[in-house]
């Protein structure tokens, strides 16, 4: 059925508290990086089954106003665009205007926000698309009414590497972009496993999700950029405060990382891929150990954080994620469904009530997901990304009423 499905719980979600029967029966799916998934598999990096003890249900809403309520809503209300080619980046301008990149052709285009007219901003030069990498991730920092600036992650013939470039709509569509300033170069590059997310922060530092490519050491490697989150000056310099002086790391132990997003009170989210077993919702500290190779999902290992929530690799295969009427909403590859994870606030990590799915398979498989103001998300398809099923339209940028 297409349009809103309201209260309804998806059992198969496995997040803390379940029985530890379910983990060991879920070892037997199939990894998230099949024909069909987000990824092909790469590494031997082993995997602990997470262990888990006996729960009489999720913890009670609490009665404050401040928190939302326990079964939520999400209804598309309208399609913004459509005819989209590997969408991936997106990201909003002042006046509500939209960015998105390709990430095959290498190209970003301006979407206006009301009727969807789609203006050619320009190529970015030296893209190499190949697998999973290409032109990713975009952010544009609270500042770019005074400078103009687009950032752009994006895979090289011999990196991965974020750039900025400045923006001049006053130029004829097409040649819009000025020449890249590479902010920062070296992260490493493959076919799969390649991360893409950035995004400002409320401290207007610039982060990124990396992956670890398919070398799965790379993620414990403080040394790497692999399988990392990075925060930076806009400059694309170690922040005072990261864990270390001198390194842009900010957290590691990825494997990799395609959402990130604040809540309302601070607090980085990242959503990452799993192997064979657990995709991951994670609350992010900084110096944060995520367990990547030495645990998959929930390990309950000392020296590692486990994940606030997770998810069987077919139902999720998480990318984007936002930020919206008191929950996390995560968009799904695999899983071709929007998750919401209702937050319960500081005192507590865990969600407020078990996490919710919504437009299961109505819209195909779902890339990105960001914030539209208030009780509204801009969610983008991703079907022509060479492992969806393109159907006429495909893909398109979707309006989402959620509560």
């Amino acid at each position: 059925m297409r349009g809103a499905v309201f209260g309804s719980v998806q059992s198969p979600v496995v997040r803390r508290g379940v029985v530890a029967a379910l983990a060991t029966a879920s070892l037997v799916l199939s990894a998230a990086c099949s024909p069909g998934g987000e990824e092909n598999p790469s590494g031997t990096g082993t995997t602990a089954s997470p262990t888990a003890s006996p729960s009489s249900g999720s913890p009670a809403p609490s009665a404050s106003s401040d928190l939302p309520p326990a079964k939520g809503s999400a209804k598309v209300v309208s399609t913004l665009t459509e005819g989209l080619e590997s969408p991936w980046g997106l990201t909003a301008l002042p006046g509500g205007d939209l960015l998105v990149a390709s990430r095959d052709e290498g190209t970003i285009h301006r979407i206006d926000g009301e009727n969807g007219k789609r203006t050619l901003l320009g190529s970015v030069p030296g893209v190499s698309p190949a697998g999973e990498g290409g032109l990713l991730g975009l952010a544009v920092p609270s500042t770019f009414g005074a400078d103009q600036w687009v950032y752009a992650y994006f895979t090289t013939a011999s990196d991965n590497r974020i750039v900025r470039m400045q923006y001049d709509e006053k130029r004829p569509a097409g040649q819009q972009l000025g020449a890249p300033d590479t902010i920062l170069r070296g992260i490493p590059k493959g076919t799969v496993h390649n991360g893409g997310r950035i995004a400002f922060g409320p401290d207007k530092m610039l982060y990124a999700g990396t992956g670890e490519v398919g070398d799965t050491g790379l993620a414990q490697d403080k040394e790497s950029l692999g399988g990392k989150i990075l925060r930076m000056t806009p400059d694309g310099e170690p922040v005072h405060g990261n864990p270390e002086a001198d390194s842009v790391v900010y957290s590691y132990g990825h494997r990799n990382v395609q959402g990130l997003a604040w809540d309302d009170k601070k607090r980085l989210w990242a959503a990452e891929f799993g192997q064979n077993t657990w995709d991951e919702l994670n609350l992010i500290e900084p110096g944060g150990n995520y367990g990547w190779p030495e645990v998959e999902g929930e390990g309950g290992e000392d020296g590692f954080i486990d994940p606030v929530a997770q998810w069987k690799t077919s139902e999720a295969s998480p990318s984007g994620i936002a930020f919206a009427e008191g929950s996390i909403w995560m968009a799904g590859l695999r899983g071709e469904r929007l998750w919401r994870i209702p937050l319960s606030g500081d005192a507590d990590k865990e969600p407020l009530a078990d996490p919710q799915a919504f437009l299961e398979e109505e819209h195909g498989r779902l890339r990105t997901v960001v914030s539209a103001g208030g009780d509204r998300l801009w969610l983008v398809t991703s079907n022509t990304d060479g492992r969806g099923e393109p159907k006429p339209g495909d893909d398109r940028i979707l309006l989402v009423d959620v509560g």
